[in-house]
């Protein structure tokens, strides 16, 4: 028979509950190792909620009471703990601003999720910060909390508004330079564009991704411009700059682009920003400015010329009119010396107009009526015109005044009348009209070559053949012509111009192929009453009584042809060739001199010096100045004064009679 072990002596029940404090003992210590970790868990988490750089707001979703906060949040909004628990999120005031909390709380009760992205808060302590509130409601041990998030974005927000603010900057800047600014993609797509470009192509709509070849032109181009500068920039990243033109609202317009690159991080070229200035009005300048510089470098050449020349013409024509007059009609020799005199006479009319040009003619300017002047003219070019032109004549009313010489007039109408006769084939018409114009600074901006103010206004028109524009450009220049050889000198229109320039007016033309010439010309009025013409002396000059005259001149042949021209005269004559000479003669002869016949420009001593000197030795003496000398010189020395005798060089034996005469009376009456 088996022998029975303990366990087998054991009731069948103890065993069974062993069993069970076996197992008894295990769950134990795996609850103990649960709660363990729990409390590890515990831990971790408190100590990622006291640690978190975000505010954490524990409350009771039931009762809307908090139940926690980190202390990051009390930092935050300047509490403590104490002040905070146990409180309804609505009675702190540093939330009173959440939509009026007590309502905030039910939509999230209902929702279970509240955002603010932004959200301003004035803290306890009295700062002003902006947060990011974020709120959950979780189940936590069978009760509903509310976990509130609440990131500080004070600082973001701040660089977020300079960013604002400096791109605001930068926009308004943009948009108020003077310049077109534009942004290129490498496809060259418009991705930006400043307030100037959007005024200059205001159908270039970014949004609809437009391309800049297609956008900036018109009409549309079909692929990249020819030297286009951002092309060259997206391949090499340089700077590179490009001048064209660009028809805008049917008008060429001049533009200057310079391209320059943007780059990422990496140094590719990512776009590209193209600057454009309107440079139109500034090419117009300087063509014009150039165009000035020109002439006036023709008009220094052709009055220094023209100077010289006419001193040399004057001993050319003295010289044969004295020989001329020791001879006969008859004489073969006398027809010679007539065709002499005429070219030569001609070749002092052709330096005129030189001087003319060059506004270096000597002038004796005076107050005339434009209206009257310009109808006493017209009677005279009538006949020159010729029965197949009409001349019109239509005068302005209420006129001011003009200061000009009347010759200078004349020449005007002669060189316009017979320009526009020349450019009517057959019949037609010439008007010439008068008027007052003002001119505003509007006006003035928008049409070039015009001056604000008040002006006289000389019109002078044609309905004959008129001018291509390359051709206007050309027609002020000296020895410019259309006219075929021998038929035009090329100086009438630099005449004008010169003359106009020298009465400090401005011209204008208007002309159209087949549909005539409009040349305007603008004097400034003047306030005084016009003066009464010079009236020439018409009666024939008398030779001298032997009176003696001391001719003072620098240049040994002119002296020495005057001296024979007076001497021809019947006059007793001294001669000078310095003012330093003729103060030493003044001193010897004293009151035997009866007239000083002296140059204006000389060395050491101009003539006026001269006169000014010889006549407190001799008060009743006469002075006739005479001068080749361009008139601004002459001016500013004080000769043209309308009390001062002058004679131009060169000069007829008949003309220097007659102003001898003329000065030798009226100092005699005087006296």
């Amino acid at each position: 028979m088996e022998t029975p072990t303990i366990e087998n002596q054991l009731h069948p029940d103890n065993a069974e509950l062993i069993r069970r404090n076996a197992l008894l003992e295990e769950a134990l210590k795996e609850k103990e190792g649960m709660l363990e970790s729990l409390k590890g868990s515990e831990k971790q988490y408190r100590r990622l909620f006291e640690s978190a750089k975000d505010g954490i707001l524990i409350i009771d979703a039931a009762t809307g009471q908090v139940d926690d906060a980190n202390p990051f949040l009390l930092a935050l909004i300047g509490c403590t703990y104490e002040m905070m628990y146990g409180k309804h999120l609505w009675e702190l005031g540093v939330f009173k601003d959440i939509a009026a909390s007590r309502e905030a709380f039910k939509t999230l009760q209902d929702n279970q999720y509240i955002r603010y992205e932004h959200l301003p808060l004035l803290t306890l302590d009295g700062r002003h910060i902006e947060v990011e509130f974020i709120s959950n409601v979780y189940l936590v041990d069978g009760k509903k909390v509310i976990q509130c998030n609440i990131r500080d974005i004070t600082a973001r927000k701040q660089a977020e508004r300079v960013m604002t603010e400096n791109e605001s900057k930068m926009r308004s800047i943009l948009d108020n330079i003077g310049i077109g600014v534009a942004l290129i993609s490498p496809e060259m797509v418009i991705l930006e564009l400043n307030q100037q470009m959007r005024t200059w192509f205001p159908d270039a709509d970014t949004g609809q991704e437009p391309l800049c070849y297609q956008a900036f032109n018109d009409p549309p181009g079909h692929a990249a411009c020819t030297g286009c500068p951002a092309v060259k920039t997206f391949l090499d990243g340089g700077l590179h700059e490009i001048t064209r033109q660009v028809m805008r609202d049917g008008v060429r317009r001049d533009y200057r682009i310079v391209s320059s690159a943007v780059h990422n991080v990496s140094g590719k070229v990512t776009a590209v920003i193209e600057m454009v200035e309107d440079i139109t009005e500034r090419l117009s300048l300087e063509s014009r400015f150039l165009q000035a510089q020109k002439l006036e470098s023709l008009g220094r050449l052709a009055g220094g010329v023209a100077h010289d020349y006419n001193n040399m013409l004057g001993v050319i024509l003295g010289y044969a009119e004295l020989a001329q007059g020791k001879l006969k009609p008859s004489n073969p020799v006398y027809g010679d010396l007539q065709e002499i005199l005429k070219a030569g006479s001609r070749s002092v009319e052709i330096t005129r107009q030189l001087l003319g040009f060059a506004r270096k003619q000597t002038i004796a300017p005076k107050v005339i009526d434009l209206n009257d002047n310009v109808a006493r003219i017209i009677k005279m070019l009538a006949p020159l015109i010729g029965e197949d032109i009409t001349l019109k004549w239509l005068p302005g009313a209420n006129l001011q005044p003009v200061m000009m010489d009347p010759a200078q007039l004349d020449q005007i109408m002669a060189n316009l009348c017979v320009n526009a006769r020349d450019a009517i084939p057959d019949v037609g018409n010439i008007t010439v009209e008068t008027a007052m114009v003002t001119f505003d600074k509007a006006y003035c901006d928008c049409h070039e070559g015009f001056v604000p103010g008040d002006f006289v206004c000389l019109s002078v028109g044609d309905d004959g053949s008129g001018m291509e524009m390359d051709i206007q450009k050309d027609i002020f220049e000296p020895f410019f012509t259309t006219k075929d050889v021998g038929l035009g000198t090329g100086l009438g229109l630099s005449t004008v111009y010169g003359i106009v320039k020298q009465n400090q007016g401005f011209i204008n033309v208007y002309s159209e192929p087949d549909k005539g010439t409009v040349f305007r010309i603008y004097l400034h009025g003047h306030k005084s009453e016009p003066s009464l013409c010079f009236q020439k002396n018409k009666n024939k000059a008398t030779a001298g009584q032997g009176e003696t005259i001391l001719v003072v001149e620098d240049e040994a042949v002119i002296l020495k042809l005057v001296k024979r021209m007076l001497a021809d005269l019947g006059y007793m004559v001294l001669t000078a060739g310095s003012a330093k000479e003729a103060l030493q003669i003044s001193k010897v002869h004293g009151h035997e001199i009866r007239l000083i016949i002296t140059d204006v420009i000389m060395p050491e001593m101009n003539g006026q010096e001269l006169a000014d000197q010889v006549k407190t030795l001799n008060p009743d003496l006469g002075i006739l100045f005479m001068s080749g000398y361009t008139s601004d010189v002459i001016s500013r020395l004080g000769i043209l004064d309308h009390e001062i005798h002058f004679i131009e060089k060169p000069f007829s034996v008949a003309s220097l009679a007659a102003k001898v005469q003329e000065v030798l009376a009226n100092n005699s009456a005087a006296v």
